[in-house]
């Protein structure tokens, strides 16, 4: 399957990082460069359930490829989630359907940094893409 172009690009900087504190850094980067949700995107239908932080997702349709924007109030969060949109941003709902997030911050470098919580919010982010895109 292949990658959107972010994800090529997220991919290469966290391969090539030498170890933890470099991609903590990165993480963080890649969380500020999410684009700033506006106040109305933040209500209750937007709001994803099964984070522990406070999370909200967008998702538009432009000819048959999903965009997705994402807002948290947690800094680790936002980088995780920016790169989850990183992976998912410009597929069709059937590539969306087939997305391995676990496998997704394996190649990343990143799986032993997700705690069982965070883990559990990505997914959850990730369900509630795929029910957008339903």
């Amino acid at each position: 399957m292949s990658l959107p172009a972010d994800a090529i690009t997220a991919l290469q900087a966290f391969q090539d990082a030498a170890g933890w504190e470099q991609r903590a850094r990165l993480l963080m980067q890649w969380g500020e460069r999410l684009p700033a949700l506006s106040d109305a995107d933040k209500c209750e239908t937007n709001r994803v359930h099964g984070c522990e932080s406070q999370m909200w997702l967008v998702g538009t349709l432009h000819a048959g490829h999903w965009q997705f924007t994402a807002s948290s109030d947690a800094r680790m969060i936002r980088g995780l989630v920016a790169l989850l949109l990183a992976r998912v941003n410009g597929l069709s709902t059937e590539a969306l359907q087939h997305v391995d997030l676990p496998e997704w911050f394996e190649q990343l470098g990143l799986s032993r940094q997700l705690s069982p919580s965070r883990s559990n919010g990505l997914t959850a982010v990730l369900q509630r893409m795929r029910e957008i895109a339903r």
